[in-house]
């Protein structure tokens, strides 16, 4: 995914070693930068020498073992790096969740309730359990300078980031291959509404998904709370609605907003009616904005119009060089 400009930006610019080796990153980089790969240049040389320093003094800081009331989890390599915690892999088979700052910890307690809520509302609604990630155990409450954290399913094996699918589609992606993915997000968003849960964070990097299964999992609920009560915080990299700009409460309108703005970034210009369906659903007033259960059928009516019967498309990720 990576080009080799990136690659000598990201490490010449690092202020975070973690944020440079979740899984695979690490051999991405290498190779990138490998001096038989670039001969004669100084630059490339210099970042590929920084890599293996960051890499060897991570490596040898990195273990570290979190435990919670009944159990104790080994940390290993970086897995993801979000905008309040790290993810990370463990010697067992789980990922740990790791606020980097204390003071962001409350986020973390307020996945912990969403999390917790979704599960009880899948446990009557089963069909909707495989959309969410699984909480499996909690740091509890910690002492003043701790950070809390989370245990969650191991969601890895084949799963990439929908931010990952748009940087290997720069030119955007074919609607057919969006519309079974959006599908899937709405069902996932009206599922939570309906248990009173808004997500507040809706980016592709909190979308996770599985090409080979057609598999979408929604991530990320740090910032998540009950419909219709203000964020804790909001993300600055995140161009959220009107009413959050105002300071006034989050509510299921706001995620049907952010949803459909990830839409319109990540589909291909030329898909225009999928576009506008989008930017109907991103109008200024929220009370303008249609609910995402109501979606789900009209979505459904907007691509049997444009493509007919269903039937499945495989998708796969197009390889990409520097």
């Amino acid at each position: 995914m990576l080009t080799r400009e990136d690659a000598m930006t990201m490490i010449e610019n690092t202020v975070d070693a973690a944020a440079l080796f979740t899984r695979h990153r690490h051999r991405e980089l290498a190779a990138l930068l490998h001096p038989d790969r670039n001969p004669g240049d100084e630059r490339a040389h210099r970042a590929a020498a920084t890599l293996n320093r960051l890499h060897d003094e991570w490596k040898r800081a990195r273990r570290q073992t979190v435990t919670t009331a009944t159990s104790a989890y080994t940390l290993t390599e970086p897995h993801a790096v979000g905008s309040v915690a790290t993810i990370y892999r463990t010697t067992g088979p789980h990922l740990v969740k790791l606020v980097r700052d204390p003071a962001l910890n409350p986020l973390i307690h307020a996945e912990w309730a969403a999390l917790r809520t979704l599960d009880g509302f899948t446990e009557r609604h089963r069909w909707l359990r495989p959309y969410y990630p699984r909480l499996l155990d909690t740091s509890g409450p910690v002492a003043r300078g701790d950070r809390a954290f989370s245990v969650l399913d191991p969601l890895v094996d084949g799963f990439v980031t929908l931010a990952d699918i748009g940087k290997a589609f720069p030119g955007g992606l074919d609607g057919r291959d969006y519309a079974w993915m959006h599908r899937r997000l709405l069902r996932a968003v009206a599922g939570a509404h309906r248990a009173g849960v808004v997500h507040g964070h809706l980016t592709a990097d909190n979308v996770l998904v599985h090409p080979g299964q057609h598999g979408i999992v929604l991530a990320g609920w740090s910032f998540a709370v009950e419909d219709g009560v203000l964020p804790l915080a909001t993300d600055n990299s995140i161009d959220y609605p009107p009413e959050v700009r105002k300071g006034l409460p989050m509510t299921a309108a706001t995620d049907v907003h952010l949803l459909h703005r990830m839409m319109l970034d990540l589909l291909a210009p030329d898909e225009t009616r999928q576009r506008e369906f989008a930017t109907w659903c991103t109008q200024d007033v929220p009370a303008q904005r249609p609910d995402a259960a109501d979606l789900l059928d009209e979505y459904d009516e907007l691509l049997d119009d444009l493509y007919g019967p269903r039937t499945f498309r495989p998708f796969t990720i197009p390889e990409t060089g520097a």
